[in-house]
């Protein structure tokens, strides 16, 4: 039981980031040290500053920050699928079917 900000960094390590122009993250992950890591990486840091923080958000992309928000809602309404949510199939091709087919079922609003 450990915070998301103290494994991010093994995390970006994993990721090949080198056509990533910008890494955008929540509130959640604002650490100089996740920061510094990102910037290291090569790539840019869009995440924005907790309130208690004395620094400012004069970096942020709010643009590029609220279409973060738009995957996020997405994967939000995947999830009121059970089959999605709790991955009932053993096969990476059939949950991957099943995603597709949650997807449809969302585009189509039936």
């Amino acid at each position: 039981t450990t915070h998301d900000v103290k494994v991010a960094p093994d995390l970006v390590d994993k990721v090949n980031l080198s056509d990533t122009e910008v890494l955008c993250a929540d509130k959640g992950y604002d650490s100089d040290a996740l920061r510094a890591h990102i910037e290291q990486a090569g790539t840019h840091d869009n995440i924005p500053r907790k309130r208690n923080t004395k620094s400012s958000n004069d970096h942020m992309d709010w643009d590029l920050y609220k279409a973060r928000h738009l995957v996020e809602n997405a994967f939000a309404k995947l999830k009121q699928y059970r089959a999605v949510a709790t991955r009932f199939d053993k096969l990476k091709q059939s949950y991957e079917n099943t995603v597709a087919l949650a997807c449809a079922y969302i585009w189509l609003k039936l």
